[in-house]
């Protein structure tokens, strides 16, 4: 018999909103990830979202084979509605409860179980990240709609008041509205790389050396086409990596600029995970990969914390800031790098490293001032691809 733990989540921005959901699938001892899911589902409601968590998970135990299936979720109406003591009223809801019973039908043996949220973090972060991205999808929907209605006579660059979410342009240093800092920042344009076969598989890439895929080289080329548009970046710098650095050569190519390589700012070094997936890994050391999910202190197998990028990363950008002060700088990196930039600029917890997506060949903006004040412009934009 193969007994699993299936833990759900969904929510949304609003209530009715961006809505999205996760559901992870755990071995019978609750210590190692057999198999994740998420994603955005547009507008819709907490209830809904819990639902389609829930219907997510059980269908990923049926795939893996169980027999045996222990549901825990934070979602009380869901689970009593599914254990028999509450009815399903809500006609969104109706057809998902029916669902989610004929694929529970499916095992020996199933049970739902109320849990606290605190309990739910793995389920819960999942579901989080696609909140992110539905209510990234929605507002992009929102601004093409607004846009293709305005007459195609008025889309000049010289209207500046057409109702469409602005995005900022790198070139244009400017004070951020709610500090008190002063003088002309440090702006730093902060890439991502484009895909790879390792990204395309959803494996730990630090520092290992995989090429760009063909789509990963359009992903640069469209990134560069954009940022060649722009005006006043006067350097180009890069991870050392060669992902990171053929996404630079074309963004440097548009810009008529070298690349300069900087160490620092290499990926994250995941040891003996590189090249795993996340279930992999988790399989491989499900202690210490749970430990390492939570806390920024621990390291991955002969690998690196991410507190220690988080000290390499401080050492480039007061590099940065003495170099290029004053001035817009293209950064070619990698997520952790970039999540840290975009941490130390906000100030925030260590949280915003597990719970921010940055997309592939996404541009995002952090800007730093003499006198220590800092911000952020714009984060994990792809409008360009």
């Amino acid at each position: 018999m193969t007994t699993v733990v299936v833990e759900a989540d969904g929510g949304s921005r609003g209530n009715p909103g961006p809505a999205g959901y996760g559901a992870v699938v755990f071995d019978a001892d609750h210590r190692t990830v057999l198999a994740e899911r998420q994603a955005s589902i547009g507008r819709a409601t907490n209830n809904v979202a819990e639902y389609k968590g829930l219907i997510a998970g059980l269908t990923a135990a049926a795939e893996l084979g169980a027999d045996e299936v222990h549901v825990r979720m934070d979602s009380k109406l869901v689970v009593e509605q599914m254990s028999g003591r509450w009815q399903v009223k809500h006609a969104d809801m109706i057809p998902l409860a029916a669902q989610a019973r004929e694929l529970a039908g499916r095992f020996r043996t199933v049970d739902f179980t109320w849990i606290p949220r605190a309990e739910n973090a793995y389920a819960d972060r999942l579901a989080n990240a696609a909140m992110d991205a539905a209510a990234e999808a929605l507002l992009d929907v929102a601004s093409d709609t607004v846009a293709r209605a305005v007459p195609a006579s008025a889309r000049t660059e010289n209207v500046t008041t057409l109702p469409v979410v602005p995005v900022p342009d790198p070139a244009v240093p400017a004070s951020p509205g709610w500090t008190d800092a002063v003088g002309t920042p440090t702006r730093l344009l902060l890439l991502r790389h484009g895909q790879t076969s390792l990204s395309v598989e959803r494996r730990y890439s630090g520092r290992g050396n995989p090429e760009l895929t063909e789509l990963g080289r359009e992903q640069a080329v469209a990134a560069a086409r954009r940022l060649g548009a722009r005006r006043g970046i006067t350097a180009v710098l890069s991870s050392p990596l060669g992902r990171a650095r053929e996404t630079a050569a074309a963004a440097a190519d548009a810009l008529d600029l070298p690349v300069t390589v900087h160490d620092g700012l290499i990926e994250t070094d995941f040891g003996d995970w590189e090249g795993l997936t996340f279930a992999e890994a988790a399989r491989r050391d499900p202690e210490l990969h749970r430990r390492w999910l939570c806390d920024t202190s621990v390291r991955p197998p002969n690998g690196e914390s991410f507190d220690e990028v988080a000290k390499r990363i401080a050492s480039v950008r007061d590099d940065l800031l003495t170099d290029y002060a004053g001035t817009t700088v293209l950064v070619v990196s990698h997520v952790t790098p970039i999540k840290t930039f975009l941490q130390m600029a906000l100030e925030s917890g260590p949280s915003l490293l597990y719970r921010l997506h940055l997309d592939l060949a996404s541009l995002s903006i952090a800007e730093f001032y003499a006198d220590g004040g800092s911000s952020v412009r714009l984060v994990n934009d792809t409008s360009h691809l």
